[in-house]
């Protein structure tokens, strides 16, 4: 295997190619820092889609996001070579492709950039100078993307870096001005929404803590995207909270930053109050959080307390119709997690007896 085109001694800028879900784009950044680390003269940039490019722009150590919304269903080969002329524009000396598809890999290869790493896939030899084996060794999607930032067969580190994302003061004020959320009460972000309907915590468990939030004092916020709509004006008319979702991801990114907690799903929200160091409180109910929690430390990890024979299943639909993983999670569990956040972190907050 030629690794020379690998640790190139130059400053060429390298392309890295994140799998396009917002919480998997979050914990790419773990791969950034790492390769940051390995060739500090040269700059990263990340291949986004529109709804991912925001995150781009407050992650340290990345120097842009190059956008591209190639269709999921097809190769698209027109698109491909559009895209493939704009990073050839950028002389590129290596790009590093986390997802395992022909689509993925296609544009840095007709770019010709140099050194192109990622795991063989759907038998890319053709389109990689590296192709990688072994990442079904490797159990957790955030292990395989960190391992293709390292030479092959590296160890990985015990710990990995952080994803991290910043954003500035002034911004998080702004969006509370516009957004008329600008008194003193802590703001709390409930994320109801997921990748599937089995990943989601009732909507009335969300209703009920929102509600005794409020009455604590604080300012309670529903975010998400169009697709959650329904469900945040559902939660919002059960319990006074704001429903803030909307098209842009940039909106909830600031409106996380601005949080005093978060409560979300397993979802990709979640990650990125984390990276925030929002203090986040995790509902788990399909999903193993060994395998898809944030790498960040979360203020309270949520999952059923009795023992399920089906879990974790890690589908986006019920196998069994009865949702218990979800449904059996107690709206005053999530509640007091919460409490215990705000009292963690805010000298003025005072738990309900």
């Amino acid at each position: 295997m030629n690794h020379s085109s690998y640790d190139r001694p130059d400053s060429d800028p390298i392309l890295i190619v994140p799998y396009m879900w917002i919480g998997d784009f979050v914990r790419c950044h773990s791969v950034v820092k790492l390769l940051r680390q390995r060739f500090p003269d040269r700059p990263v940039d990340l291949l986004a889609t529109r709804l991912c490019a925001p995150l781009a722009d407050y992650m340290p150590g990345v120097r842009s996001a190059v956008i591209a919304d190639l269709p999921r269903s097809r190769l698209a080969f027109a698109d491909q070579f559009a895209l493939a002329r704009r990073l050839r524009r950028q002389r590129y000396g290596m790009a590093i492709v986390m997802p395992r598809t022909w689509k993925s890999a296609l544009a840095p290869f007709l770019a010709g950039i140099p050194a192109r790493i990622g795991f063989v896939g759907e038998a890319r030899y053709l389109l990689l100078t590296e192709p990688r084996s072994g990442e079904k060794r490797l159990e957790r999607m955030v292990d395989r993307c960190a391992a293709l930032a390292l030479p092959a067969g590296a160890t990985l580190p015990e710990t990995l870096p952080l994803p991290e994302l910043r954003v500035p003061r002034d911004e998080v004020l702004a969006w509370r001005q516009n957004r008329g959320l600008s008194d003193p009460r802590p703001i709390v972000a409930l994320a109801p929404g997921a990748v599937g309907p089995s990943k989601r915590w009732t909507s009335e468990g969300y209703a009920e803590v929102a509600r005794r939030l409020g009455e604590d004092g604080c300012q309670v916020v529903v975010l998400g995207g169009p697709g959650e709509k329904a469900l945040a004006q559902e939660i919002a008319g059960n319990s006074g909270a704001r429903d803030l979702t909307g098209d842009e991801l940039r909106g909830a990114i600031l409106a996380l930053a601005g949080a005093a907690a978060a409560i979300s799903n397993d979802s990709g929200l979640l990650h990125v109050a984390a990276a925030l160091g929002t203090p986040s409180i995790g509902i788990f109910g399909p999903t193993s959080p060994w395998h898809w929690a944030p790498l960040n430390p979360l203020a309270a990890t949520i999952e059923p307390v009795t023992e399920l024979a089906c879990r974790p299943c890690h589908k986006p639909v019920c196998r069994v119709a009865h949702h218990r993983c979800m449904r059996d999670i107690a709206p005053d569990t999530v509640l007091a997690a919460t409490r215990r956040a705000l009292a963690a972190t805010l000298p003025e907050y005072r738990q309900p007896a």
